[in-house]
């Protein structure tokens, strides 16, 4: 599966689900801050998913980890609330075999039967529009918040860090 099939998929899954959403292409941008300005949206907008991977005490588990691009992670607090010990996040290779994308390029979404999608619940608080790279550093979507919940049912977890 290439990045274009991960678009493809993923406008495919929007369409089926009747989601509002728009596509931008932009110049290749990887930090959330330089993105959200050619996008024209606010840092916070940014879905920025982490691939990790979660163990401990016989426990293993993927997780593509979805945030407000303004906040980091606690990974600690991200494996306690999944049911492991400890997080990580996830080599370029096994990036790459469980999205299909490159950092940075990860939709917030999860194609893969071993990744288990989770979302910070502050992503559906602030902003009624979500923004993210759809598989490519060179384009984005920008979907309705609710329209992304109902579509892609993360677990709800709190793992950003607090101040």
């Amino acid at each position: 599966m290439s990045s274009n099939e991960i678009f493809s998929n993923l406008t495919t899954l929007l369409d089926e689900n009747h989601a509002c959403y728009r596509v931008i292409e932009h110049p290749t941008a990887g930090r959330s801050e330089e993105v959200a300005k050619i996008r024209g949206t606010h840092l916070g907008q940014g879905a920025k998913g982490l691939v990790c991977h979660v163990k401990g005490k016989g426990f293993r588990q993927y997780v593509l980890a979805v945030l407000p691009a303004d906040q980091q992670a606690d990974l600690a607090l991200l494996a306690k609330q999944i049911g492991g010990t400890r997080a990580s996040l996830a080599s370029p290779k096994e990036v790459s075999e469980l999205t299909q994308c490159v950092f940075g390029a990860i939709p917030p979404f999860s194609f893969h039967p071993d990744l288990k999608l989770v979302a910070d619940p502050l992503l559906f608080e602030r902003f009624d529009e979500l923004a993210f790279n759809a598989g490519s550093l060179e384009c984005s979507v920008i979907l309705n918040t609710k329209d992304y919940l109902r579509i892609a049912q993360p677990k709800l977890v709190n793992f950003r860090q607090v101040e």
